[in-house]
């Protein structure tokens, strides 16, 4: 049974307590023990390991998208429409869109618990830093679905970043790449796209041919659905992981086919 099967079951007992336990508890209407005992993670991901990473994703992911879309004072239609987006790649079940949009709808909320989620997924990823990197790819789409990132939006994603373990200069360098990928995507001109397809993978137009080989293997590798999901992605979010890879392989052939 995988980790929503368990959800829906009220098969309770590999799931956490504490703040994000309270925040699904309350998404699904039923408040969980906050102080509920702590199941420790040893790092070995067997099946109940894998559902409890899962779980603790799916519940960090939309609580936190709809705390980032709150930060700068308002919840715009275009982060609204991101937050579907997500929920649309994701092929959700009617009953899991449900739940994904109460816990948005929980982040939102002015008494949400942010700083100590944020501590408890820390501690349920267990410095698994590639699935750490998604979960911040996705919630920083958020800020970016506007087409600019406000300073406090900034503000809140830099705390999390740094709460995760993930140092400021890698947080900086993803945001560029973000951006950069927005702009590739919407770009117009050949000498544009050219130019944002480096930031996508992170080097200049001066990088040797075999640099960026190896940046471009390594952002796949980052990305792999199934490397990600044997880490604790949901199955679920394996089309959002898919999806980057293809925008990665895109930017990487792009800048091929300029070099000849």
């Amino acid at each position: 049974m995988n980790w929503w099967g368990k959800v829906i079951g009220g098969t309770f007992g590999f799931m956490m307590g504490g703040p994000l336990g309270a925040v699904l508890g309350a998404a699904l209407g039923n408040y969980f023990d906050s102080g509920m005992a702590l199941v420790a993670n040893d790092g070995r991901l067997g099946a109940q390991g894998t559902e409890r990473v899962q779980t603790a994703f799916f519940t960090a992911v939309f609580s936190l998208m709809g705390y980032v879309a709150k930060a700068d004072g308002r919840v715009s239609r275009n982060e609204i429409s991101l937050a579907e987006q997500v929920m649309n790649q994701m092929q959700l079940r009617p009953e899991q869109r449900k739940l994904a949009i109460s816990l948005f709808e929980q982040g939102k909320q002015d008494a949400f618990p942010y700083a100590e989620v944020i501590e408890q997924f820390r501690r349920e990823c267990l410095r698994r830093r590639n699935l750490i990197q998604m979960f911040l790819e996705i919630v920083t789409a958020t800020a970016l679905a506007d087409g600019r990132m406000d300073p406090a939006e900034r503000r809140v994603l830099e705390a999390i970043a740094t709460t995760l373990g993930y140092p400021q200069s890698d947080y900086d360098r993803l945001v560029m790449r973000m951006s950069a990928q927005f702009r590739f995507n919407s770009g117009e001109s050949p000498a544009d796209r050219l130019f944002e397809a480096y930031k996508v993978l992170g080097v200049t137009k001066d990088t040797p041919t075999d640099d960026i080989k190896k940046a471009y293997r390594k952002l796949m590798s980052q990305h792999h659905p199934d490397k990600l999901v044997s880490k604790g992605l949901p199955e679920e979010m394996t089309e959002i992981a898919t999806r980057k890879t293809q925008e990665i392989k895109s930017a990487y052939e792009f800048i091929m086919e300029r070099r000849g």
